[in-house]
Parts: structure tokens; sequence; C-alpha cells
């Protein structure tokens, strides 16, 4: 898959905060699909690995990674007020995940499962 830069990064106040969001992708087990479906919504993304990749957006940056069976890992940070609307890309690209959003000191805050 060709890497995108077209998207925007990252905003400098989400760069500190370190990983706070994960989640798993169920069925899907090519993560370059899925970086597409952030390219078509989007999103920048890169290649992060030699399975993965990592696509952002100002609010929100990812790291998309395979894992054993039939399933891909999500991890990264997303703005706490953005985590429904990160909920929504994920759906409107057909994906079925869970998702969690956990505060600075790793206590979980949400859940989203669909």
């Amino acid at each position: 898959m060709d890497t995108s830069d077209g998207g925007q990064k990252l905003e400098p106040e989400w760069v500190e905060v370190g990983s706070n969001v994960c989640g798993v992708l169920r069925g899907c087990r090519d993560a370059s699909v899925v970086a597409q479906h952030f390219v078509r919504a989007g999103w920048s993304t890169r290649s992060s690995s030699w399975h993965g990749y990592e696509v952002e957006t100002s609010w929100c940056q990812l790291e998309v990674e395979p894992i054993e069976g039939p399933d891909l890992l999500l991890n990264g940070v997303v703005d706490p007020q953005h985590f429904d609307e990160l909920g929504g890309v994920l759906r409107r690209l057909g994906l079925t995940y869970s998702l969690e959003l956990y505060q600075g000191d790793d206590t979980l805050v949400r859940e989203m499962h669909v």
C-alpha cells in the first residue's frame, strides 16, 4: 500500500500524552486494507513495520498491527473528546471492533464494543 501524508498531523498536545487508547479490529487480518480505509477518510498513514501501519489525524494517532489469529491490534493516542468519533470512523469503515480509553494512571475510562 502507498502511504499518504495528505491528512493532518497529530496536535502537539496529544504527542505528550502517550498511549491512551487500545483496541482490536475483529476479522480483518490485513493492516494495509484498514490503512487504506483511513486514507479514504482523510487520515494520513505510513508503514511502521513489515505488516503494520500508523494512521493519523489531528486528534488521533494509531498503530494498526496484525496479531495472532484473524484480528488486528490498535493502540495509540486519542483526544478523549473524540473517542466516540473514532468509533464512528471504524463503524463507517464497516469494521467490528472493541476500543478502550484510559487516563494518565492507566485507569479504564470508557469502553466501546461493536
